[in-house]
């Protein structure tokens, strides 16, 4: 997965950002200031950098012109049309006003992440492989048949792994905004999804809300 370095002067905030981010599998370095994170960077490589504006020592804009080539999205309360266009301006990919939700911060890294091909291809976990470019799933080495919408919820599953989500928000993020079906939808998925990878063990059921997938 991707290294990200996290810039925020709210600790909580930070940790929050961080803890989330690795537990669907990213590195994270945790950076207080602006000066802080120039040096940070200058002593490594990210993949991404979430970077909050109004920062002690140098601001965060000031921080994205010399921050170069690293990705960066903007996670900030400054929620002006002018602070927006400026953050783009400099080259931001992204801009998230505070607060935010955690899933939707999950979905927009990992869109830029899949933009900047930072991201991880293939997963693996217990004898299945699933590439995410060609949409496939092998199981010991066996192809694996698989619908497009199972594949769907497959992902989001991944993309947000180790993280409760109930079934209206699964319901959302395979099947999209504008689906009006029953959430026994995703219940019935599931059991196809357990059965076909042998993932009895790692598809979690959370009682009264949803799933996890479990590493």
């Amino acid at each position: 997965m991707a290294n990200i370095l996290i810039v925020d002067d709210e600790k909580s905030i930070n940790n929050l950002i961080a803890n989330n981010l690795k537990l669907v599998g990213h590195t994270c370095v945790q950076i207080y200031d602006g000066s802080a994170a120039l040096e940070a960077a200058a002593k490594q490589v990210f993949d991404l950098a979430l970077l909050d504006i109004m920062l002690p020592k140098l601001t965060g804009f000031e921080v994205m012109e010399r921050l170069t080539p690293t990705p960066v999205i903007f996670l900030t309360a400054l929620d002006s049309l002018n602070d927006r266009i400026k953050g783009f301006d400099l080259g931001a990919d992204d801009y998230i006003i505070k607060p935010f939700e955690t899933l939707e911060l999950l979905a927009r890294v990992n869109a830029v992440l899949r933009r900047t091909k930072k991201n991880a291809e293939t997963f693996e976990a217990n004898g299945t492989t699933v590439s995410f470019r060609a949409r496939t799933v092998c199981r010991d080495g066996e192809s694996v048949d698989i619908t497009p919408k199972e594949f769907d919820l497959l992902e989001a599953l991944i993309m947000n792994r180790n993280i409760a989500l109930s079934r209206e928000k699964l319901l959302e993020l395979a099947w999209g905004y504008d689906y009006f079906g029953e959430t026994r939808t995703v219940d019935n998925h599931i059991q196809k999804l357990r059965v076909k990878l042998h993932w009895e063990n790692i598809i979690k059921t959370v009682y009264k809300l949803g799933y996890r997938l479990e590493l």
